[in-house]
């Protein structure tokens, strides 16, 4: 998934800054209702509560309260356990899964959860019209990869005609009895839902914790959903995630959701589990000010800040290490943080793209001293990333060792490009006498992280390859649209896996895929992805995914691993009880508590 480092820009505490902050809190936390009895801050605003659509962290985080899916992750050891699902069988040949659902699993109005529910839902995830970032998850299902195209074409075709009500609404029927006979999922009875595989999955079952796969109320998404008559596309109106209007199976139901202001959760007494839910209300508020959310928590009025981005956390880190604060926690992450290139062959104004070239990137990638990154700048112990994968988080994989950073390979590497300084007038060319363009670096706006790693590599770059950069940084909505429409040149990014398998990472470089904001596409890369979905022998299949990822890391450099993540909340461990510290950092907000 991806992070949320989504933040406007600040400075440290001022007494200007303190009062703005106060007022700032007061309208944030205007309460109502009377407090709840766990109180959280994002540092944004959601963007989508639908499980089929999320992508972002604190999305995902969010989901996790609401719906619920086939299995959870254990916040002990990282492992699925049964949630909807209180077993599964696997077929020899590992291609089917069959599930059984509890039978007292409940949808926050009362209805049972079926299984017919999770097929709405995943046909929902399968359909091009969704454009959801992670249907690659559900094309390892028999047909569903055949099925996306046809529909692909068949809007493509659509289009191309008259069009019409009468003749979208027939294609959509065609739509759902192809999906039915050609996609292997079945549902012999409300209770069992039974998933084929193209092919043997070795990680499906972590997968079916993912939100993406969570089920959705089909009564209540069909009351939202429309045909376009002029498209034949499915659309789906977002109204049916709004406070008071969801229907979820998790553990809380959302009774409000005041957009920038705040979400309020309270415990759904339809929950299987409801008796092991501790807190009965939960709010969760938007504050995009770091200083403000830190200001917040020490006043009491959050319990935990799930991000801490202002720029002297590694003041406070280094209070912790000296046994000074004990309300700062750095936690190992399951992510890489990184840089992207974008790798299409003209950038979005029309100009060659110097980056299309993998020489390039390299010089580039070749140019970064990622240790003075972590030492100076991030300050909270990150390990040194030069792969995708973090090192020894997945057992038996070994991860390849990529590219280290070398300032006289870099500068041959762009020299083999054709940029080199000419004229010794200190300015690369190519040999047409181009100049190397200006090169903006993007990042998501006022995150005093990216803003000083943007500044560090803009000063790498000039001090080894000679080339000008500009950082550029832009509002959350806004960076996220650059990323998807290929606006940009190089790009902060970062990750998290979804699930414990490499191609939780490698995925993102397939061609076609959803989270491909750089657009990279390698066939010899997607045929080393193919192969190994197609290995049934697990030693082999790691060895065939580390070839994958020696690719994008030591020679095409599609992006710039800069660290591993750790996560830093503030929460009082004397206080706040069931947050898990596993890498995977999965949290169930109905596992946690406050203490007496």
């Amino acid at each position: 998934m991806r992070s949320s480092g989504i933040v406007p820009r600040v400075r440290i505490f001022a007494p200007f800054l303190f009062l703005a902050a106060l007022i700032l809190i007061s309208v944030l936390l205007d309460r109502p209702l009377p407090r709840a009895d766990i109180v959280y801050a994002n540092t944004s605003e959601n963007f989508t509560l639908d499980p089929q659509r999320l992508s972002y962290q604190h999305d995902v985080r969010t989901s996790r309260s609401l719906f619920e899916g086939l299995v959870n992750v254990n916040g002990e050891n990282g492992t699925p356990e049964p949630a909807v699902a209180t077993s599964w069988q696997r077929s020899e040949d590992g291609r089917t899964w069959t599930f059984h659902l509890r039978a007292d699993a409940r949808w926050s109005s009362g209805a049972p959860v079926t299984s017919h529910d999770f097929i709405y839902a995943w046909r929902r995830a399968m359909l091009p019209d969704l454009a959801a970032d992670y249907t690659g998850f559900f094309l390892s299902i028999d047909g569903a990869k055949e099925f996306f195209e046809w529909r692909t074409k068949a809007l493509a075709d659509f289009s191309k005609t008259d069009g019409g009500a009468e003749a979208a609404q027939k294609l959509w029927q065609e739509t759902e009895s192809r999906f039915a006979k050609q996609v292997g999922l079945s549902a012999p009875d409300d209770h069992t839902l039974v998933v084929r595989l193209a092919r043997p999955v070795a990680y499906w079952l972590d997968l079916c914790a993912f939100p993406a796969l969570f089920p959705v109320y089909p009564p209540l998404v069909e009351k939202f959903a429309t045909i376009n008559p002029h498209t034949a596309t499915l659309q789906q109106d977002p109204g049916w995630t709004k406070g008071g209007v969801l229907i979820s199976n998790g553990p809380y139901e959302l009774v409000q959701w005041r957009p920038k202001r705040s979400m309020r959760f309270e415990k759904n007494p339809y929950y299987w589990d409801a008796a092991n839910v501790s807190s009965k209300t939960i709010q969760s508020i938007p504050i995009e000010d770091p200083n403000t959310a830190v200001l917040a928590f020490e006043n009491g009025d959050i319990d935990w800040l799930t991000d801490t981005i202002v720029e002297y956390r590694g003041d406070m880190f280094d209070e912790v290490k000296r046994g000074k604060r004990t309300n700062l926690h750095v936690l190992d992450a399951f992510g890489t943080d990184f840089f992207s290139f974008n790798c299409r062959p003209k950038l979005s104004d029309g100009r060659v793209n110097p980056f299309a070239n993998p020489a390039v990137r390299r010089a580039f990638a070749l140019s970064v001293d990622k240790a003075t990154i972590v030492n100076s700048i991030t300050r909270l112990d990150e390990d040194v990333a030069t792969t995708f994968t973090p090192p020894n988080s997945i057992p038996e994989y070994q991860t390849p060792a990529g590219l280290p950073f070398d300032p006289a390979r870099a500068r041959a590497e762009l020299a083999s490009a054709g940029w080199i300084d000419r004229d010794n007038d200190g300015v690369i060319e190519n040999e047409n006498g181009e100049k190397f363009p200006t090169v903006e670096i993007m990042y998501s706006a006022g995150s005093p992280r990216y803003r000083d790693m943007a500044g560090a590599l803009s000063a790498m770059w000039h001090e080894t390859l000679g080339i000008q950069s500009a950082p550029r940084s832009r509002d959350p909505l806004g960076y996220k649209d650059a990323l998807k429409q290929g606006d940009f040149m190089i790009a902060r990014g970062g990750w998290y896996g979804d699930y414990g398998d490499p191609t939780t990472w490698l995925d993102l470089c397939r061609t076609g895929d959803g989270n491909n904001d750089r657009k990279y596409s390698c066939a010899e890369f997607d045929a080393l992805l193919d192969n190994a979905s197609n290995e049934i022998d697990p030693a082999r299949r790691f060895q065939i995914l580390q070839d994958a990822e020696r690719i994008i890391t030591e020679r095409d450099l599609p992006m710039i691993p800069i660290c591993h993540y750790v996560t830093v909340y503030m929460y009082d461990p004397a206080r706040l009880n069931g947050l898990s510290h596993h890498p995977r950092l999965e949290q169930y907000l109905g596992h946690m508590r406050m203490k007496n």
